[in-house]
């Protein structure tokens, strides 16, 4: 975290180096999660730059309050889900297309791993907003509790409460016990 905290001050003064080190460590995560969410490799990839542009701009504004700078991000990238949704009639393709790459395996593999995929990206489908939103943020993104509540904009509880009712909602779903 101090290492974080340094690099943001230096970004903060306008240091690229420092800002284009936060990019490189964030960048990975904030894709996986609109790709996630909006379901479009090529629209999450504009989106994900979009994040960092804004972030860019208005980094200066940025105040520490207890949670990592990847939580600021997010929000911001959550907040470019949300108003793509708003212009787009549609609901999401697919929440897992072509994300995920797998090395060394064999066609047969593969093509479980893809139907295994396309499965629970059905699955997802089916759960309410928040659902979705908890188990993109703890599972693709690999957050920890506390940064997905500062991210949603919501208590600890209320996030634990979600993923919890958002796991026991895909076992039924998936008919797994």
């Amino acid at each position: 975290m101090q290492d974080e905290q340094e690099l943001v001050k230096r970004a903060q003064q306008h240091n690229e180096e420092a800002f284009s080190e936060l990019y490189e460590l964030y960048f990975d995560k904030i894709y996986r999660y609109i790709s996630l969410k909006i379901g479009n490799r090529i629209e999450a990839e504009d989106m994900t730059q979009q994040v960092f542009i804004k972030a860019l701009h208005s980094i200066s504004s940025f105040r520490w309050r207890g949670f990592p700078f990847s939580a600021w991000l997010f929000r911001i990238a959550h907040n470019l889900v949300v108003d793509h949704f708003r212009k787009k009639t549609r609901q999401p393709v697919s929440a897992l297309d072509d994300t995920v790459i797998v090395a060394d395996d064999s066609p047969e593999k593969l093509a479980e791993l893809k139907l295994d995929i396309e499965k629970l990206a059905m699955a997802v489908k089916k759960l309410t907003p928040a659902q979705q939103e908890v188990i993109a943020l703890r599972f693709s993104s690999e957050f920890p509790i506390a940064q997905v509540a500062e991210i949603m904009g919501k208590s600890e509880g209320a996030v634990k409460a979600l993923q919890h009712s958002a796991v026991v909602s895909l076992r039924k779903i998936l008919n797994v016990v």
